[in-house]
């Protein structure tokens, strides 16, 4: 499993501090950040999901917007503060350009727990995997992914991957682990 959208990107499996993915893009969803800021972009095949993600929570009434997706080594290296909520450079999925945290204007666009009870997270948590994107960090997982629980964090993982981590409850670490036992999905190739 080589593939960029499927890596495991945490503090076991960072990535070096030169990394930069190509085809970075400002699709043009609706973000909490000016235009030109490099947090509104994201690696193209992300972003693209993203588009058709956001849009769609837009035709269902919803007010679904990007906050953060791109961040480079750099730019980790300044916010990495210790706090188990800010990962250390290098560990973070937003240098992937393959990671966006979403929120709504009913929290104010902040990043916390509540966004998991707007209509906005309620529907992110089902409809994130039909476009190939999966919620990161979920509840009672912790142990597993050393992260808390994060309901605005969404990681492009393809859409196989996300509908099978989705149906299964598992996290990617947990998916890792099985492809390195070689029992995930029963030999599926879902990369």
């Amino acid at each position: 499993m080589n593939s960029i959208y499927t890596r495991l990107i945490n503090r076991e499996h960072p990535l070096p501090a030169d990394y930069i993915p190509e085809g970075l893009v400002d699709i043009g969803i609706p973000f909490d950040a000016l235009p030109g800021d490099p947090k509104r972009l994201l690696e193209k095949t992300a972003a693209l999901a993203a588009l058709e993600l956001i849009n769609r929570s837009h035709r269902e009434g919803l007010n679904l917007c990007g906050v953060s997706g791109y961040r480079s080594y750099e730019r980790q290296k300044k916010l990495y503060t210790g706090s188990p909520y800010v990962a250390p450079p290098g560990t973070s999925e937003h240098q992937s350009g393959l990671a966006l945290d979403v929120s709504c204007p009913q929290i104010r666009m902040e990043l916390t727990e509540e966004f998991a009870e707007t209509r906005e997270g309620i529907w992110l948590l089902h409809h994130a995997p039909i476009y190939g994107f999966i919620l990161r960090y979920p509840a009672n997982k912790e142990h597993i992914t050393q992260v808390p629980y994060e309901p605005w964090h969404i990681r492009y993982v393809t859409k196989p991957l996300a509908a099978y981590l989705s149906l299964t409850g598992i996290t990617l670490e947990e998916y890792h682990e099985m492809e390195n036992n070689g029992s995930a999905a029963g030999g599926m190739d879902l990369t």
